[in-house]
């Protein structure tokens, strides 16, 4: 990696990008076990609305990280997937999960101290 690895235009960047949002980690850690319709998806990630939720989904649907496949059925059934490129980003999800898990009580002591 060079040294110009973060700056304008570097895939560094695209994928700090990528996991900047909120939901879009949330969404793609919610599918790691397998396709889910929109629905159960909510229900399992909590706290987010459906135009968020779709507005999510359709960011990675975007970005070739989710897949959406419609059923035949009537209604239509939807159901969205992470991609092969998308499942790549689990790991490093995980990574950033166990490193809140393990420091997040240091960083919410400074955020309170910073606040006094």
């Amino acid at each position: 990696m060079t040294t110009d690895a973060f700056l304008a235009d570097c895939r560094a960047r695209l994928a700090f990008d990528l996991l900047s949002n909120t939901w879009n980690a949330v969404v793609l850690w919610a599918l790691r076990d397998g396709p889910s319709r929109p629905v159960e998806l909510r229900e399992r990630i909590g706290g987010i609305s459906s135009k968020v939720l779709t507005e999510t989904l359709r960011r990675l649907q975007f970005n070739g990280l989710v897949d959406r496949q419609t059923a035949p059925d009537t209604p239509s059934r939807v159901e969205y997937q992470l991609t092969p490129l998308g499942r790549t980003l689990l790991a490093p999800i995980d990574a950033i999960g166990a490193w809140a898990f393990e420091y997040g009580d240091e960083v919410m002591t400074a955020q309170e101290a910073a606040c006094k």
